[in-house]
């Protein structure tokens, strides 16, 4: 194995890392809960719009289904990392607003590490939190005052995983990734007056998170013809306590004498995941067409969340429920390669296609918040060159709109770019 190329990779993740501390959302949405949920695929699958619990790649990281890495090619340690680069646009009312971010999405690897076993790691995102505007509103019976609500906040949740796929039995595999878990999120309201008689109010909300997550998956495939298979892929995400405390400073502040006054609210082992199931299946014919669908399900309708609430000039920072829902996903997508070998370069691209439909997992005022829909075009196209022609660029565009009635909507259009190297380290070489 080439140590140099090794070295190289871990500087690549080291330098990922530092990136990862910027967020890449400026969605408002991302004010709530643990933030904006992140769709951890990487660059063939966002081509289909995330398909991935039913598909076993040789030339591909699929870490959605930790059973798929013992489907990675013997001779092979891949190395994929991937960007996005998009575009939004805020809607409420007749007001509209435009926003443009750019991300490192995710690095990972895998390699085979043992005859039927395959294993990855890498670092994906979990959650992202950005986002800054205000609300300026007369006050009621106030005449010309004024006051101005200023919203903004920061942060996200990333994993660094390890994972590992067996085929025990022909045709069945399982497989684990264990994650560290990390991050944090900085949240903050302030409401100030046009009035300077008027004070100030702060509410400032934080925690730092450090814990683990732990998904499983299996997958089986039954050959319906000499020419044709059906793959069905199962995932299971367990959902625990996080172990962080979550606190809310309320700072009290009079706009004429600058004297402040706080009060900070904690509440121990305050956040939590959602235990996650996911069901997909896959149709392959001579591994040209491949066309899927995938369901999965986050239970955030059971778990609570701090909520800051004030009762008779009483300020109160609890646990309250009735804050999340149910999360249901369904995505369906493809892709055809004429041939994936040859020499021919236009019938080795990867052309795939998928459309996804999410229910909303926010309640926002005791209401539904956004559901989101999607939709995907792209291309895998094959790196060919002197000494390598395994490695795939893979393009992809992504429309998604978030919306729900008399809440804001957004529209998003996304270029998605993944670099898959596939080097060829492990083959053994005979001198004549």
């Amino acid at each position: 194995m080439n140590t140099k190329k090794i070295f190289a990779a871990l500087l690549f993740a080291v330098a990922g890392i530092n990136l990862y501390a910027q967020s890449g959302t400026n969605s408002p949405y991302s004010q709530y809960g643990l933030g904006y949920l992140s769709e951890q695929t990487s660059g063939f699958n966002r081509g289909m719009n995330g398909l991935a619990l039913g598909f076993r790649e040789h030339n591909q990281v699929n870490y959605l289904n930790p059973a798929s890495y013992s489907a990675i090619d013997s001779l092979s340690f891949i190395f994929d990392a991937g960007m996005s680069l998009q575009m939004t646009n805020f809607t409420e009312g007749s007001k509209k607003i435009n926003a443009n971010n750019g991300d490192l999405d995710y690095l990972v690897a895998g390699f085979r590490a043992a005859k039927h076993v395959g294993v990855s790691f890498g670092i994906i995102p979990l959650t992202n939190v950005g986002y800054n505007y205000e609300v300026t509103n007369r006050v009621p019976d106030g005449g010309a005052q004024t006051y101005t609500n200023a919203y903004s906040g920061t942060g996200g949740l990333r994993q660094v995983y390890l994972g590992a796929g067996w085929e025990p039995i022909r045709n069945f595999s399982l497989g684990a990734n264990i994650s560290y878990l990390w991050g944090d999120y900085e949240r903050s309201l302030i409401n100030s007056y046009s009035e300077t008689t008027t004070n100030t109010i702060g509410k400032y909300y934080s925690a730092d998170v450090s814990s683990y997550k732990i998904d499983l998956g299996a997958q089986y495939t039954y050959h319906l013809t000499a020419k044709d298979a059906l793959t069905a892929g199962l995932t299971f995400s367990l959902g625990h306590k996080l172990g962080a405390d979550a606190q809310c400073r309320v700072i009290t502040t009079n706009p004429q004498t600058t004297v402040s006054d706080t009060i900070t609210h904690t509440i121990s082992n305050a956040l939590e995941l959602p235990t996650s199931f996911g069901l997909g299946l896959t149709w392959v014919r001579q591994n040209r067409l491949k066309v899927g669908l995938d369901y999965s399900l986050q239970r955030w309708g059971s778990l609570k969340f701090p909520l800051y609430t004030t009762e008779n000039n009483v300020g109160t920072y609890t646990l309250r429920d009735n804050q999340f829902s149910d999360r249901h996903k369904i995505t369906l997508g493809g892709e055809f390669c004429p041939q994936e070998t040859g020499r021919k370069f236009f019938q080795r691209i990867h052309y795939r296609a998928g459309v996804s439909y999410a229910t909303p997992y926010l309640k926002i005022n005791g209401m539904d918040g956004p559901s989101e829909m999607s939709a995907s075009l792209g291309l895998g196209v094959p790196i060919v060159n002197g000494y390598n022609n395994r490695s795939i660029l893979n393009v992809s565009v992504q429309y998604a709109r978030f919306a729900a009635d008399n809440l804001i909507k957004e529209n998003t259009f996304r270029i998605n770019i993944g670099l898959t190297f596939n080097e060829r380290w492990f083959a053994k070489w005979k001198v004549e």
